[in-house]
């Protein structure tokens, strides 16, 4: 008799099964509600198929649509697998590459056989799907040997798969999923039980773009197709209106609207920002200068251009290079004839960060344990050497200022200085209008410098920080740690707020490093007379001003708070006789320190107010001759159902005062 397997469930229950047995079949054991309900399986933490046998002893929890991170996981994973499917049924001779689940749905990559797909092919496509997915195709799981994998896949003529089961790791067992009996694709799955546990109708195919096979521009062009796809018709539905409400609040399109910057091939990846989004820029910087004042910080300004050899000490050359701008230290030939550079000078690269100038600062002069905590402060420009095809209009770009701070501290202050960055933040991110986010702890990668005791403190040390802060018990509550996701010299908090229409931005982050100041050998004297290492703490509240303004600019829709707006009101004229009024009330305004527009033009009011409006003018303060001669304003604020009314040109002004003072300064 065979040995048989001992499945614990959640419930501290155990089962003894023969080999063979599947978590469909425990499920089956159960009762017919959850066989019917379960569509996957958690064995020992793993997400697997329903129907894949267990190999061992093993803990088993099953998945339902109720877990829906799982559910929407296998979902999008079948979905991906389904458009593969229906594509190479619609185009022979398409080759496949591969295509994963993403946050919101899938894409596949493909190496169409004729022309690149186009939007206007997705109809067919979705049709064939949905049929797909209503023949209830079983999906089956098999292990392959590497070299039958290779020369199947050689045998249809698919390349990219047979390049790609080459070269993944020899000891990586090949699996394919089979769709019925007639179509398969390389993947590691997991997938559902059948086709027909999708909804045919809770997915849509939503644009196509050109991707590079393996991200690499030297590489075929192959045609990317996405996808949204969720659990039912009800989700699908609530998904689409969010992506509408986004594309309303798009910031390219809203600053375009505003006039606040623009972005054109002359600079890829650099902003060009107009004087209205430049007011905008300076109206944060400001109050984060403030803010960081009070704190403490010391405010610096570190060099754009640097010796490579200072980035290999700092372990960025190694680690880094990629995504760095690296200079030649020589001068260009101006002669037509002969190289421009020689090839033989010494590099320099543009900064990617400014962590390893702020080293050399501290390490001016003898630092005391009495001086510690430095906490030094600079709104950096850097420069990251990001592809093209990841740019994404002032998201992101290859050229950003962060509002970037390093605290050197001492073992003993270390735990307390992070409890008062993670209070500032929060501070601030209140301030800006947002009342929700969540603090994630990014444990330490694979690969990393320092040992495993010293990343077992930094990560604890983190931990405790969050825990003992004055942060809302809701967030404490919703706190989580995501294994893997640090950095190569240091565990981080990561903060990510959620905006107006329920959409996370990772953007503060705070940064234990006890690595690079070993490495550039930044020290301080103890009380004991003795040199110690001070623990670099890399922080960023707003993280880049370009990203943060394109989310602030969404999060409102350009409808900024008064003290952030660039334009705070628009004094317009109802007729010309009251232009020399007009001119009076925003020489007043502007006495207040408002900044004011007038409209003079010869315009009905009603279009004067649809253009303000439509530029999001938080107020419209119009005149005419009745106004002119009682000395009043009708104020017209911004936004539906938003009422008229007509005030003293004096309590217009104290009003607009009070709301266009900083929060700070309230």
């Amino acid at each position: 008799m065979s040995e048989m397997f001992r499945i614990t469930l959640p419930d501290g229950s155990v089962r003894e099964v023969a080999p063979g047995t599947t978590p469909a079949d425990i499920a089956a054991a159960i009762g017919p509600g959850l066989a019917k309900a379960a569509i996957g399986a958690r064995v020992d933490g793993e997400l697997r198929d329903i129907t894949r046998p267990f190999e061992h002893d093993s803990q088993l929890a099953l998945v339902t649509a109720r877990d829906e991170a799982d559910a929407l996981e296998l979902a999008r994973h079948d979905y991906a697998h389904i458009l593969a499917e229906a594509v190479q049924q619609l185009f022979p001779g398409t080759q496949i590459t591969f295509g994963p689940s993403t946050d919101d749905g899938f894409y596949y990559d493909f190496a169409p056989k004729d022309r690149p797909f186009t939007e206007e092919d997705l109809p067919a496509i979705e049709e064939a799907m949905r049929a797909i997915i209503r023949a209830d195709k079983p999906l089956k799981r098999e292990v392959w040997e590497r070299e039958a994998l290779i020369a199947r896949w050689r045998e249809q003529g698919e390349t990219f798969k047979a390049e790609w089961a080459a070269e993944l790791p020899g000891d990586e067992p090949l699996t394919v999923y089979w769709s019925g009996g007639d179509w398969l694709d390389m993947c590691r799955g997991p997938h559902l039980a059948s086709t027909g546990k999708l909804d045919p109708d809770a997915f849509k195919l939503t644009r196509v773009s050109g991707a590079y096979w393996r991200g690499d521009q030297n590489n075929a062009m192959l045609s990317r197709i996405y996808g949204t796809g969720w659990l039912n018709k009800k989700q699908l539905a609530e998904h689409l209106t969010r992506l509408e409400e986004a594309a309303k609040r798009d910031h390219r399109r809203i600053g375009q609207e505003m006039d606040l910057f623009h972005l054109q091939s002359e600079a890829q990846g650099s902003v060009f920002w107009h004087p209205k989004g430049f007011v905008l820029w300076r109206a944060l910087e400001a109050y984060m200068r403030r803010r960081l004042d009070a704190a403490g910080y010391a405010e610096v300004k570190t060099p754009q251009l640097m010796d490579a050899r200072q980035w290999e000490q700092s372990g960025h050359w190694g680690k880094y290079r990629e995504n760095m701008f690296v200079v030649p230290d020589e001068i260009p030939n101006a002669e037509e004839d002969g190289p421009i550079l020689s090839g033989k000078a010494d590099l320099m690269a543009l900064k990617p960060m400014n962590c390893p100038a702020h080293v050399l600062i501290f390490r001016q002069g003898i630092k005391s344990y009495r001086d510690l905590p430095i906490r030094m402060a600079e709104f950096g420009c850097c420069h990251r050497n990001e592809p093209h095809g990841a740019l994404h209009g002032i998201m992101r770009v290859r050229q950003f200022t962060q509002d970037d701070a390093h605290i050197f501290v001492r073992e003993d202050q270390l735990i307390g200085e992070v409890r008062a960055f993670c209070e500032l933040l929060d501070s601030v991110y209140r301030d800006l209008g947002f009342e929700e986010y969540a603090v994630k702890l990014a444990l330490r990668p694979d690969k990393r410098f320092g040992d495993d005791a010293m990343w077992d403190k930094a990560e604890q040390e983190l931990r405790e920080a969050v825990l003992q802060s004055d942060l809302s018990e809701a967030i404490k509550a919703r706190f989580e740690e995501l294994p893997g996701e640090g950095a190569f010299y240091a565990p981080k908090l990561e903060f990510h707020l959620t905006d107006a229409i329920g959409r996370t931005w990772q953007v503060g982050t705070i940064q234990s490093d006890r690595v690079l100041p070993e490495r550039l050998d930044a020290s301080y004297v103890g009380d004991d007379g003795e040199r110690h290492r001070p623990v670099m703490l890399h922080r960023a509240i707003l993280g880049t001003f370009e990203r943060f303004l394109g989310i602030l600019i969404e999060h409102h829709a350009g409808r900024f708070p008064l003290w952030l707006a660039p334009v705070q009101a628009v004094v317009a004229t109802i007729v010309s006789d009251a232009d020399e009024y007009a001119a009076v009330v925003a020489a007043k305004l502007k006495a207040a320190g408002l900044r004011v527009e007038t409209d003079l033009r010869n315009e009905k009011i009603n279009y004067k107010v649809r253009e303000h409006s439509l530029a999001k003018v938080p107020n419209l303060l119009v005149v005419g001759k009745r106004e002119a001669e009682e000395g009043t304003v009708a104020l017209r604020p911004l936004g539906e159902g938003a009422k008229q009314e007509v005030l003293s040109l004096d309590a217009v002004i104290a009003r607009l005062k009070a709301e266009a003072t900083p929060p700070d300064l309230r």
